[in-house]
């Protein structure tokens, strides 16, 4: 576990770590937790714990703020570190600790919540697409300041296949039904990643060229409509605050 110094009343925020970026990505931009560390600003007391590694968050509870990162690993393998984080984070939403899973961390707690993943039927979802926010996103907390479209970075096969039953869909397009979705006031899963940049997008793409070309898809046409997704990023910035703000 690495922890920023710590700060008298500063909320406590865990980044809970599964899994790491591509080699030549890691050493040109750093791994996820910088990139989450880096969108969600100043006034946190951030840990970092690898729980693909084996490292534990303690409990729920110790924290103000929970982010889950994305990782190449398979909700459905149900790796043995997989669900023992899985089982956490349903503990996380019972307690009402502000939650936020992103791609692999969206996938997993939506499993621990009783949902279904698995592979997207259609394949590979990756690039820059527009992401439509939904009516119920009007009065949620995260959400309601964001357009009714917007752009986001994405990279991602699994997916919700279906909901927990008490969750909230949030946002869509037209590929991914389940883009965001809310459980309880406040426990979130987003597929897209509000915490890459458009270079980071770009990069993942000329990384997977040759899987999408098997696949039947343009990595040059992929990679020419990168842009930039600063709404989609701003979600990092707008969940701290929450956090902060207890």
């Amino acid at each position: 576990m690495s922890r920023t110094p710590e700060t008298a009343r500063t909320p406590k925020l865990v980044i809970l770590k599964t899994g790491s970026t591509y080699p030549s990505l890691k050493a040109r931009f750093g791994d996820f937790d910088r990139w989450f560390i880096r969108g969600l600003g100043g006034g946190l007391d951030i840990s970092v714990v690898n729980v693909a590694a084996g490292e534990s968050p303690g409990h729920p509870e110790q924290w103000d703020g929970i982010v889950v990162t994305g990782s190449p690993a398979m909700v459905t393998d149900r790796e043995t570190w997989s669900e023992l984080t899985g089982t956490w984070l349903a503990q996380a939403v019972d307690q009402k600790v502000p939650l936020l899973g992103v791609c692999y961390g969206h996938q997993l707690l939506a499993h621990a919540l009783g949902g279904e993943v698995g592979y997207h039927p259609r394949g590979r979802e990756s690039g820059t697409y527009q992401v439509e926010r939904l009516e119920a996103a009007e009065t949620d907390p995260l959400f309601r300041h964001l357009p009714e479209r917007f752009n986001a970075q994405l990279t991602h096969r699994q997916s919700v296949l279906s909901l927990p039953e008490t969750a909230v869909l949030l946002a869509r397009n037209s590929f991914e039904p389940h883009q965001a979705f809310r459980v309880g006031p406040c426990a979130w899963g987003v597929q897209f990643h509000p915490e890459f940049t458009d270079e980071v997008m770009a990069a993942y793409l000329d990384v997977q060229a040759p899987d999408l070309e098997k696949e039947q898809l343009d990595p040059r046409a992929l990679r020419a409509a990168v842009a930039a997704a600063p709404e989609a990023s701003s979600l990092l910035g707008r969940f701290a605050e929450l956090v902060r703000q207890g």
